[in-house]
């Protein structure tokens, strides 16, 4: 009697431990396929309200709006700098013809035109408040007193040049002299500065004038937000260094804004800005509450993860291969952080551009449109959901790993080229003169843009060069265009009818999907999921992530 009651109660806790094995099993097999539904399917499952899509469709349209608004004023600023310093071209350089010549504005070519030239910005300096149109004046320092111009020579230390007996005798080390004067002795700078103007062309290297102005950007008053004043620091240099015959002018402008120190206005425009402010701290909140649903989007997959890794460990003695790892941890929600981050940023700085605190405009204009690019990029996951919008997806990744490679070898090619073209071509054609302008027309080439311009530019003064071109350009237009182009396509279109073949036939199953479609043929003792198939294509390992789950019996 008693050795039956022993046998009972081991054979009701070897049950009870085996009810258990299989309640563990289906539990994790339900949160497995629960995480990996989309969120009309988790909510129709366990009536989970799909927040993290709320949040990122509410995300899309706030950014978005921040974006335009943004944007909007950001032309204002751009066309006020833009239009500024093409006024200033045509008060201060004489024969400006509203063009500027390839790098620089004006060139003269005679002494008479130099003398002409430089004084003609000085007087034009003195008569400012009664020339210029626009809400623009001399600078300020804070004691009120207005900051000077400044002329400054650079030249050789000492020289003597006779190019009829092919001598010279050059001191190498250079010298500046400058001279400064305040805009109200405007007529004193010739009489009393008339050595400092006497130039020796051939030991004369720049002239450089400098001076500060200060402006209002009236405009914005149209778009109800608060002016902004300017400060102007603009350089005009006369640049002899080729010693060519050629004097080259330039105007370079230098536009700082900052919030105006006394001001009064009356309308809707500072209320308009308290309300800018306000969406954009509504931007910065919801961004973060989108960071928080991803970040724990992220810790509940490692757990899941880790959770899977046990079980294969205990009941089959493997380990998780690298593609269902990757299925865990999604790329999507760490680009979903990243965009948040920029967004937070971005509008931080925005905010302090708005209270005229900063005037970073390029450095928030790369946060806020970074950020507005991969919010809409991830759109694309939930388009996903979908077979037959997933196509560009399931293509991108597959032909992702070979056109990464194939571009590394191509791009030898190219480089190659590159420098090739740059070192013979550049001093005959203009489109070769830098190394980053070779690039640029290369691969305007390769795109079939300018193809006859580009050979048709070609200085025609050096026969060899002139043979060198044709073949240089005839190879890589062949080479590229032909072959690198046409392979390169071949590679995506191959990888796309992979794509749809499998879509058909239906795609190769790995571990983690047998276990999520109850199957129990798992291989014994193979560390990774990888075939045939995969070693051609390793991201369709884990493609399709979600079964069939019309029977799914879902544990809390």
């Amino acid at each position: 009697m008693e050795l039956l009651n022993r046998y009972l109660d081991r054979s009701n806790s070897v049950s009870s431990v085996s009810t258990q094995e299989v309640i563990k099993e289906e539990t994790l097999r339900d949160d497995l396929k629960f995480y990996f539904m989309s969120p009309c399917e988790k909510y129709r499952a366990r009536r989970h309200l799909p927040w993290k899509l709320g949040v990122q469709i509410l995300k899309i349209v706030m950014v978005t709006t921040q974006l335009v608004l943004f944007g909007l004023n950001n032309q204002l600023v751009v066309s006020y700098k833009e239009e500024n310093t093409i006024a200033l071209k045509n008060l201060f350089l004489k024969g400006y013809t509203g063009v500027d010549e390839d790098d620089y504005s004006v060139a003269v070519y005679t002494q008479h035109d130099v003398y002409d030239s430089l004084f003609y910005v000085l007087d034009q300096y003195s008569q400012l408040g009664s020339l210029t149109v626009g809400p623009i004046s001399f600078a300020e320092d804070d004691d009120g007193k207005l900051l000077p111009l400044t002329v400054c020579k650079e030249y050789y230390k000492r020289g003597t040049i006779d190019p009829s007996d092919e001598a010279y005798d050059i001191d190498a080390q250079l010298e500046t002299v400058c001279m400064s004067h305040d805009p109200k002795t405007a007529n004193l700078w010739k009489t009393q500065n008339s050595s400092f103007f006497e130039l020796d062309f051939y030991r004369l290297v720049d002239i450089n004038i400098t001076f500060q102005l200060k402006g209002i950007n009236l405009q914005t008053v149209r778009s109800r937000e608060l002016p902004d004043c300017y400060t102007f620091y603009v350089t005009i240099t006369f640049d002899n260094q080729c010693h060519s015959g050629k004097v080259k002018i330039f105007l370079d402008t230098d536009a700082q804004s900052s919030a105006c120190r006394d001001w009064k206005i009356s309308g809707t425009a500072q209320k308009n800005t308290h309300y800018l402010l306000v969406f954009d701290g509504f931007v910065i909140l919801v961004c973060l509450t989108s960071a928080v649903l991803c970040t724990r989007s992220i810790i509940l997959a490692v757990r899941l993860l880790q959770r899977f890794s046990r079980f294969l460990h205990e009941n089959y003695s493997r380990k998780v291969c690298e593609d269902d790892q990757g299925e865990f941890l999604n790329g999507w929600y760490v680009m979903v952080i990243v965009s948040d981050l920029l967004a937070i940023v971005g509008s931080i700085l925005k905010m302090e551009i708005q209270a005229k605190s900063l005037t970073s405009y390029d450095v928030c204009s790369i946060f806020l449109g970074t950020s507005t690019l991969v919010v809409w990029v991830g759109v694309i996951r939930y388009l996903g959901y979908f077979q037959k919008y997933n196509v560009l997806i399931l293509t991108m990744k597959a032909a992702f790993p070979k056109v990464l490679r194939f571009c590394c070898c191509a791009g030898m090619i190219y480089l190659g080229y590159t420098f090739c073209g740059w070192i013979v071509l550049g001093p005959y054609h203009e489109k070769f003169e830098g190394l980053s302008r070779v690039a640029e027309c290369l691969f305007s080439l390769v795109n079939g843009d300018d193809m006859f311009t580009t050979f048709a530019q070609l200085k025609d003064k050096n026969t060899l060069v002139w043979l060198f071109s044709r073949a240089y350009l005839y190879s890589f237009i062949s080479l590229f265009i032909y072959m690198v182009l046409s392979l390169f396509i071949a590679l995506i279109t191959d990888a796309y009818e992979t794509i749809k073949r499998y879509q058909k036939e239906g795609f190769p199953l790995t571990d983690l999907q047998k276990f999520l479609k109850e199957q129990k043929d798992f291989p014994v003792a193979e560390e990774n999921c990888q075939t045939d198939l995969n070693l051609r294509y390793p991201v369709l390992c884990c493609i399709r992530r979600v079964p069939e789950n019309d029977d799914i019996v879902l544990i809390s």
